[in-house]
C-alpha cells in the first residue's frame, strides 16, 4: 500500500486555493479541493499487517501536538529552478514540523521505510505533466485551525491518485499557554 500522514485542507480554505488554479495553463494537473493536505511522512510501500502499528503511532504522535492555527503564505515550485514539475503554497505553523518529526521519528524506532526527504510543509496545488507555463506568483491571507492528523491510503489511477481516510488522529497535546515547552520533537 502506499500511506501517507497529512493535514488536510478544510473545503473553505481548498475552495479559495482551488480559485487560484484557475490561473493554470497548459500541462499542469490541479490537484481537486477535496484531496488538498499537507504530507508529514509519505510511506511509499507498506504491509497491510503493518497498518495497526501505523495506526497506534498516528494516534500517539496527535496525542502530545495540540489542536494548532495554520497559516498560508506565497506559492512556489519544485524544483525551483529550471523546470519545475509542482506548484505548491507554502503553510505556516510550527506544530507541523513537530508532527512530522515525531512521524518520522516513530517511523524510523519502527523501521518503516519512508520518503525521508526533508520536510517542508506545503500544499500541492498542482503537478506538471508536460511543457507548461509558470503562473505568476500568489499570496494568500487565509489560516484554518488544525485538528487532526489522518493516515490515508493512495491509489493510483489515470486519472489521479484517490485517497482513503483509514485512520483519523484527534489533536490533543496541551496547548502553549499549558506548556510554553512545545519545541521538542515528539515520538
Amino acid at each position: 500500500m502506499r500511506l501517507f500522514y497529512a493535514v488536510r485542507v478544510p473545503p473553505e480554505v481548498a475552495a479559495r486555493l482551488s480559485e487560484a488554479q484557475r490561473d493554470l495553463r497548459g500541462n499542469w494537473r490541479r490537484v481537486a479541493p477535496d484531496q488538498l493536505h499537507v504530507t508529514l511522512a509519505y510511506l511509499p510501500n507498506v504491509h497491510e499487517r503493518d497498518l495497526d502499528a501505523l495506526r497506534a503511532l498516528g494516534r500517539d504522535v496527535a496525542r502530545v501536538v495540540p489542536p494548532f492555527t495554520a497559516r498560508l503564505r506565497g506559492t512556489g515550485y519544485f524544483p525551483n529552478e529550471g523546470s519545475p514539475r509542482v506548484w505548491f503554497v507554502k503553510v505556516d505553523a510550527p506544530e507541523l514540523d513537530l508532527l512530522a518529526q515525531g512521524l518520522r521519528d516513530g517511523l524510523t524506532a519502527r523501521g518503516t521505510a519512508f520518503d525521508d526527504k526533508p520536510f517542508k510543509a506545503h500544499v500541492t496545488l498542482a503537478r506538471k505533466k508536460g511543457p507548461a507555463p509558470r503562473v505568476a506568483p500568489r499570496t494568500f491571507d487565509l489560516e484554518w485551525e488544525a485538528r487532526n492528523v489522518q493516515l490515508v491510503r493512495s491509489v493510483l489511477h489515470k486519472t489521479g491518485p484517490e485517497y482513503d481516510t483509514v485512520g483519523t488522529y484527534r489533536l490533543a497535546g496541551p496547548r502553549q499557554a499549558d506548556n510554553p515547552d512545545t519545541t521538542e520533537p515528539v515520538a
